[in-house]
């Protein structure tokens, strides 16, 4: 709904603000630095988003390299005209990751160019492993060609065997 208004450039500001504010607060002797990753929608990314980011880094104080910025395939692979503002963000430390990896957008060359540190593998991928042979060579290959491009890899909701063996390293719920 608020994308169909024209609401969500500034509701993702907002959100993009709000956390990098929170993340600012936990900030003490006692803390431990984790990535924060935030989803981010097709109509927030536009020329001046890497701005935004590095204005809202800056006024919190915070490290680039513990954001991670979410994209779907859609925005992450479909725009290479962003890409200057990605490789901008990413240059300063900020990390791409391709959420729901394999359901749409993506080819082979999109993963050779585009700045992208993380594939989240979809779900569907990972639903019926270790029992569909299908999938499991799919998740393998993603694994495979990952880690071959420098990139890491994160699966959805269920943990296998088979992942940790090919070398998945991280779970997101």
């Amino acid at each position: 709904l608020a994308e169909s208004f024209g609401l969500m450039p500034e509701i993702g500001a907002w959100v993009l603000g709000e956390a990098c504010r929170q993340m600012h607060k936990w900030q003490g002797p006692a803390w431990q630095p984790f990535r924060l990753a935030i989803n981010v929608s097709a109509s927030q990314v536009g020329p001046t988003f890497d701005d935004e980011v590095k204005r809202v880094l800056a006024d919190m104080a915070l490290p680039a390299e513990l954001l991670e910025i979410e994209l779907t395939e859609s925005v992450a692979f479909g725009n290479p005209a962003l890409f200057a503002s990605f490789d901008a963000l990413r240059a300063i430390g900020v990390r791409f990751a391709a959420d729901d990896f394999g359901t749409g957008y993506s080819c082979l060359q999109h993963l050779k160019c585009c700045p992208i540190t993380t594939l989240k593998i979809d779900q569907s991928f990972v639903a019926r492993l270790p029992d569909d042979a299908r999938d499991q060579t799919i998740v393998r290959a993603v694994i495979q060609l990952a880690h071959g491009l420098g990139m890491d890899v994160i699966f959805r909701r269920r943990l296998h065997q088979l992942i940790g063996r090919n070398g998945c390293c991280a779970a997101s719920s």
